[in-house]
């Protein structure tokens, strides 16, 4: 398949051979054991698979190996709240063909830090970051923060890596970025997604891979993803019959 000359991030390959054992953590999570390299081929690359499976990992992994903070943020952040993050961005090779405008890390489970981090550069500096992130973030709800942040701050030809940003964000809120996403694809944004969100894996122009199937590419319809969230609001009543009976 030719190169998408859109793309920043094109190939993700781990660097087995300077692993020493793969009984050690980060190396014996399951994603990692097989893990050899994947090709990108789209704007929008969707990680799917189980919770434990490794999603989160591997996808701070990536975020960390371009230049990012592991709790989040442009590749201008730097702070650190918790030294929590794995050292398997040492041992992952990302290949590059263009230079984005600019990066940005966004996970659910660390965005309080950032937005926190926000504020303590604002204050101390004033230099009108407010302005680029939309505010004060901690002034809104998390879900409107997240739409905030991805509208004020995430620019044209920008590099994004997104771990479950559907985690704030209502359905309709989901569809809402889902249109910012495909604005910016169409600006020519890369992104890079963990996520269990039916309605973002939905997107059209997106690739799936399947982590629990050793990253292979997968349909939509065949996720697990789809299929379990069809198979219970088509029949909910006979779904929890099975579940609690």
């Amino acid at each position: 398949m030719a190169l998408d000359s859109r793309l920043f991030v094109t190939r993700i390959a781990l660097e087995r051979d300077r692993i020493e054992d793969f009984n050690k953590y980060p190396f014996n999570i399951e994603v990692v054991k097989n893990f050899d390299k994947i090709e990108l081929t789209s704007q929008v690359t969707f990680l799917v698979g189980e919770n434990g499976i490794g999603k989160s990992t591997f996808i701070e992994a990536i975020a960390v190996a371009v230049g990012l903070n592991p709790e989040g943020g442009s590749q201008n952040f730097k702070f650190k709240t918790l030294e929590t993050h794995s050292n398997l961005s040492d041992y992952i090779r990302v290949s590059t063909f263009n230079k984005p405008s600019t990066k940005f890390f966004l996970r659910a489970e660390s965005f309080y830090n950032v937005a926190s981090e926000v504020v303590r550069i604002e204050e101390e500096n004033h230099d009108g970051l407010f302005d680029i992130y939309g505010g004060n973030l901690h002034e809104c709800s998390h879900g409107e923060s997240f739409i905030k942040l991805v509208q004020n701050r995430f620019y044209p030809n920008g590099l994004y890596i997104l771990d479950e940003p559907e985690a704030a964000l209502s359905p309709q809120r989901q569809m809402s970025l889902l249109c910012l996403i495909n604005d910016l694809v169409e600006k020519g944004s890369q992104f890079i997604i963990a996520t269990h969100s039916p309605i973002l894996t939905s997107y059209r122009k997106g690739v799936i891979l399947n982590l629990d199937d050793n990253f292979k590419e997968i349909d939509y319809f065949d996720t697990d993803i789809y299929n379990l969230y069809k198979m219970y609001l088509d029949d909910p009543t006979g779904m929890q019959e099975r579940l609690f009976d």
